[in-house]
């Protein structure tokens, strides 16, 4: 169970994945979940988005803030990442599974502030379907890690 709530952070989606293995393959368990992240009610929405990270992960593959325009990069996300939380009461929540290496700051600082100007129910969905990405990549890499 701890390993899918590492995917998503609703019990009952973990719940509901786990009841019905075995999967004849990846593209069945993958399609439950995005079955389960639809069904999401706000209560369990809001469970999942608080047992992610509170600190923004690090960008894999940058260099940490130690260049001026790197810093200045970095200042720019802490800071959106801060209004967002003010604004929508919860982390702000990405998938960049498809997301070039080199791209990953500038899509986030991007993606970070085009939110920003969601309405609350509008930034609900975006996030909503952010979350059911993000299931499906952590699904798919644990998956791939099974015998």
């Amino acid at each position: 169970m701890a390993a899918l709530l590492s995917c998503c952070g609703s019990v009952r989606w973990a719940e509901r994945i786990a009841a019905h293995r075995p999967y004849p393959d990846l593209e069945s368990l993958l399609a439950a979940s995005d079955e389960a992240c639809y069904d999401l009610l706000p209560a369990e929405l809001d469970e999942a988005l608080a047992r992610e990270s509170v600190a923004p992960p690090p960008l894999a593959g940058l260099p940490g803030p130690g260049t001026l325009g790197t810093l200045a990069a970095h200042t720019a996300l802490r800071a959106a990442h801060a209004e967002y939380e003010r604004r929508f009461r919860h982390v702000f929540v990405i998938c960049l599974d498809d997301c070039p290496e080199g791209e990953l700051l500038d899509h986030v600082l991007s993606e970070i502030r085009a939110r920003l100007a969601n309405a609350p129910d509008e930034e609900r969905a975006a996030t909503s379907e952010e979350l059911r990405r993000l299931a499906r990549g952590r699904l798919t890499r644990l998956a791939a890690c099974l015998p």
